[in-house]
């Protein structure tokens, strides 16, 4: 795992798309984000500080930046070392606040954060008319919607929860409650519930700094799902365990700063225009050539200065589009529960960003779990995960609906580096965990698939299975 100034730089590769999206509009000279990353690089640059730059200015800045950056001396400089200088030069992200959703929080979430008032109105519009299956007595759910220190908070955690609960309210199915308090997961509060729903629970939802408070939680979980009742999680669940926890709870105890994906994209930029011989890093050479260029760019009316404004104007057009390869979102996984992570079936490697168009086809039409597909595969707009190849099998998991990729197109297939050998992409599956019950679904990133009523029966049908109300085959696809 690399690891930078940053809370766990290989986080990143859990992130959603909306926010690596925000990152790059930011730096954009037209937005506001994007304007104070080109007036502190102006500022960096303009030594005499008269207002403009003139083209030794220009290169002298950079073959300053140069010299102060190769800390090793080699005469080239990577992609982590630009990370690092340019992370110096730029305004610092501002503090995570509590319950902020779209973000990267550094010492994880426990704070209520409300659903957008009208994502609950079309979700409560999607709801399905047809009927549940009939519970064998009362059920209640326990929703879990804590993020760890340094997880994604998704946006749409609470209209989930909101939905299992209006899931569970139509035909007296289950009760819920809601909790982003991993303190919940203890075995004297379990004993109230018959199952847990994973709310998009990012990075080691259940740990706390005392190593005793962590192994208890996660023996009460398992022992929980192996004594008889059940798991439901949705798309983000099983970005959890995969990463270098330790490493993100201590810098989160220690005040660490957040995530400045702002500097990330900018370093791969500068990569991106700086490398010509493709080789990976940047030489002295060709450093200053992109010192050269941009001042040629720069200058239009070949005046000999640059003004400040001219150069916040211009700055995008002097870098090309981000690379999504050399941000290096795919990092080596660190395995910190691996019980867990073969319980939820799998972890995250890569994602299509949200709006994604994705083909699903229904692998088993004659599970009740799929009955509300009709065994039609459908189209659906939303961030799709991709596991660690070995982390997912279809001999540990009974698969539903998968990603059609047969019918993907050369393009997007191409957004993923190192794709499965297999071509295998599981969207929703359930399993078996000693006498009771898993199921996952992939989807669940954006709004609008909680307005999709064959989606909200899919993940009804889901809890239910957990719950032991709905019998299906959960027996591995391959044996």
């Amino acid at each position: 795992m690399r690891q930078t100034g940053f809370i766990a730089i290989t986080l990143i590769s859990a992130g959603a798309a909306a926010l690596l999206t925000a990152s790059i509009a930011s730096l954009r000279a037209q937005g506001p984000n994007g304007g104070r990353t080109a007036e502190a690089l102006f500022t960096a640059l303009d030594i005499d500080k008269d207002g403009t730059l003139t083209r030794a200015e220009l290169e002298s800045g950079f073959q300053s930046w140069f010299t102060a950056w190769d800390k090793a001396h080699s005469g080239t400089l990577a992609q982590p070392e630009i990370l690092a200088g340019i992370s110096s030069l730029l305004p610092a992200p501002p503090p995570v606040k509590p319950g902020q959703a779209n973000t990267f929080n550094p010492a994880g979430n426990s704070t209520p954060f409300p659903a957008p008032q009208a994502a609950v109105d079309a979700m409560m519009a999607a709801l399905p008319t047809t009927p549940g299956q009939k519970p064998m007595h009362e059920r209640r759910v326990l929703v879990m919607a804590h993020t760890g220190a340094g997880g994604f908070v998704h946006a749409s955690i609470p209209l989930a929860a909101k939905a299992v609960e209006e899931l569970g309210n139509k035909g007296g199915l289950w009760t819920t409650t809601v909790s982003y308090d991993a303190a919940d997961i203890n075995t004297e509060n379990l004993r109230k519930y018959d199952a847990i729903f994973l709310d998009s629970t990012t990075a080691c939802f259940l740990d706390d700094p005392d190593p005793a408070v962590t192994a208890a939680r996660r023996a009460a979980f398992l022992s929980f799902v192996r004594g008889g009742k059940g798991i439901a999680g949705i798309h983000a669940a099983t970005d959890a365990y995969h990463t270098d926890c330790l490493a993100s709870e201590a810098a989160a105890k220690n005040g660490g700063p957040g995530l400045n994906l702002g500097a990330l994209v900018l370093a791969s930029r500068f990569v991106s225009a700086a490398d010509k011989d493709n080789d990976g890093t940047v030489s002295q050479k060709e450093w200053a050539a992109l010192a050269d260029d941009w001042f040629q760019k720069l200058d239009t009316g070949n005046t000999g200065k640059v003004t400040r404004a001219d150069f916040v104007a211009h700055f995008n057009s002097l870098l090309p589009p981000p690379d999504m390869h050399r941000l290096n979102l795919e990092s080596k996984p660190v395995q910190q529960w691996p019980e867990f992570n073969t319980l939820i079936g799998g972890y995250f490697k890569f994602h299509w960003p949200d709006p994604q168009v994705i083909e699903v086809k229904i692998d088993d039409p004659n599970s009740p779990l799929t009955a509300m597909f009709h065994g039609q595969d459908f189209e659906i707009h939303d961030e799709t995960y991709t596991f660690v190849q070995e982390s997912f099998s279809r001999r540990n998991v009974h698969v539903l609906t998968s990603i059609d990729y047969a019918k993907m197109s050369a393009e997007d297939k191409a957004k993923e580096s190192h794709p499965r050998t297999d071509g295998d992409y599981a969207l929703s599956y359930i399993r078996r965990e000693g006498k009771g019950r898993v199921f996952y679904e992939g989807h669940g990133h954006s709004d609008r698939v909680y307005a999709m009523t064959p989606m909200l029966e899919h993940l009804r049908a889901g809890i239910q299975y957990a719950l032991g109300d709905l019998k299906a085959d959960d027996s591995p696809s391959v044996k």
